[in-house]
C-alpha cells in the first residue's frame, strides 16, 4: 500500500514538474508571450530549477537547452526513483534512455493538448487572456501544415493534421523505444 502511494506521489509531483518545464521550453521556442497568468504561472513554479541549469548549460541556436536537459533529469530522477521503489535499481542505460524517450512522448503529448486546447477557445472564448498563448504555441505546428491544406469551407483543418501527425511520432516512438530497451 506506502509503495503505490509513494509510487502515485512520484510519478504525478515528477510528471507534473517535468510538463511545465517542457511547457516552458515550448513557450520559449515558440515565443508565447509570458505576460499572462499561464506565462506566470509557469516561470514561478520552475524559475527556481531553469535558472541555476542556464549557468551549466547554454542555449543552441535560440534554443533553451537548459530547460530540456531539466526536463529530462526530472524523468531521470523519476525512473530512478520508481526502480528503487519498485525492483531495486535499473541500470544506468535504461535510467539514461527510457527519460529521453518519456521527454519526446511529454513533449508530443503538450503538443496535443495545446492544439486541443487553442482549438476550443478559438470557438468559444477567442478574447480570453490564455488565446494569444495558445495561439503562439500552435502557430509554428499550424504552419507546416497550413501551406499545403488551404481551408475547407472556411474551416482550418492544420489542427486535426498536427494531433494526427503527433500521433504518428508518438506511435514511432514507442516502437523506437521498445528496440532501444531490449538492446540494453
Amino acid at each position: 500500500m506506502f509503495g503505490q502511494i509513494a509510487s502515485f506521489l512520484i510519478q504525478t509531483v515528477l510528471g507534473l514538474f517535468a510538463y511545465l518545464v517542457l511547457l516552458r521550453f515550448l513557450m520559449q521556442t515558440c515565443r508565447a508571450p509570458f505576460y499572462n497568468p499561464l506565462g506566470r504561472f509557469v516561470m514561478a513554479l520552475t524559475d527556481w530549477a531553469v535558472r541555476p541549469m542556464r549557468r551549466i548549460v547554454p542555449g543552441l541556436g535560440g534554443l533553451d537547452l537548459a530547460t530540456l536537459v531539466l526536463a529530462w533529469l526530472v524523468l531521470v530522477l523519476k525512473t530512478l526513483l520508481l526502480f528503487a521503489l519498485i525492483s531495486g535499481m535499473a541500470s544506468m542505460g535504461v535510467a539514461l534512455v527510457l527519460p529521453l524517450f518519456e521527454t519526446l512522448r511529454l513533449l508530443l503529448h503538450l503538443v496535443i493538448f495545446v492544439a486541443i486546447v487553442q482549438c476550443i477557445l478559438s470557438w468559444v472564448s477567442p478574447h480570453n487572456p490564455f488565446s494569444g498563448v495558445f495561439d503562439a504555441l500552435t502557430r509554428p505546428f499550424y504552419g507546416v501544415f497550413r501551406r499545403f491544406i488551404p481551408p475547407v469551407g472556411g474551416i482550418d483543418l492544420s489542427p486535426l493534421f498536427v494531433i494526427i501527425a503527433a500521433q504518428i511520432l508518438l506511435i514511432v516512438i514507442d516502437h523506437v523505444s521498445r528496440m532501444a530497451l531490449t538492446a540494453l
